[in-house]
């Protein structure tokens, strides 16, 4: 029997994505804008197929989070190198403005925030699972009467954080990052994300819909903290990466 998610696959139809802009991120990680004539549009947090086709027909996939909201035709993604990572390489090492390849989408229905809701909303992301995240925070931005947004960023140096300024400028964004190798401007020392970061990020007497990306060790710890601190599974959604926080 096949699977929803790949009768969803089938159905949608592969389209030519030309990189019309390109920022740097991190050092291994940047931000490539593409048009795409014909895009039918995204939720926050969806993610896309994105294709590489060599001139002798070798062909390679790979998955990657949106990295801002709906703009006509603009699809946005935020790529980490990864080792040994044949897409990722090329897309952050040697794609240029005007190069082409192929993306499938929008794909994914759960991890998504559509800006209807009025709970309050507690965002978790371990270093490359910021990117749908953010997603989030920027689509919040474009809402006139947005629901309160915590977010706990965890990344291993300063050197680390994804889109640092834009972060620490967006009104009613309330912000904190948690370093686990070397910690900066904070009073916490490096370390791990634990019980009482969490319980100090939720909102006091009622759940927030959470949001959890990141590598699968951290989405499972996170959400069995949560757990354990008596947050209502219904609430919490996550989306695993690889080991290394990308996909």
């Amino acid at each position: 029997m096949t699977e929803p998610a790949t009768i969803a696959r089938l159905r949608l139809g592969w389209r030519v994505a030309t990189a019309v802009e390109i920022r740097e991120v991190t050092p291994t990680a940047r931000t490539i804008v593409f048009d795409v004539p014909g895009w039918p549009g995204h939720a926050a947090g969806q993610h896309v197929d994105v294709k590489l086709t060599s001139s002798d027909g070798y062909s390679a996939q790979r998955s990657y989070s949106i990295a801002a909201p709906a703009d006509g035709d603009r699809v946005e993604l935020t790529v980490q190198r990864l080792p040994g990572g044949e897409v990722s390489s090329y897309l952050v090492d040697e794609l240029v403005v005007g190069d082409q390849l192929e993306l499938r989408g929008p794909i994914g229905g759960w991890f998504t925030w559509h800006g209807t809701e009025t709970m309050p909303v507690l965002l978790v992301a371990g270093g490359s699972g910021i990117v749908p995240i953010m997603t989030m925070v920027r689509q919040r931005a474009r809402i006139a009467d947005p629901p309160p947004f915590t977010l706990l960023y965890s990344v291993r140096t300063p050197a680390d954080i994804y889109y640092d300024a834009e972060l620490r400028s967006r009104p009613g964004l309330d912000v904190t990052i948690l370093f686990t190798r070397k910690a900066f401007g904070t009073n916490r020392p490096a370390g791990r994300i634990g019980p009482d970061d969490l319980a100090a990020a939720r909102p006091s007497g009622m759940d927030a819909r959470t949001y959890i990306c990141g590598p699968t060790s951290f989405v499972e710890t996170v959400s069995v903290l949560l757990l354990a601190q008596g947050q209502n599974p219904g609430t919490i959604r996550t989306e695993r990466f690889g080991p290394s926080g990308g996909r």
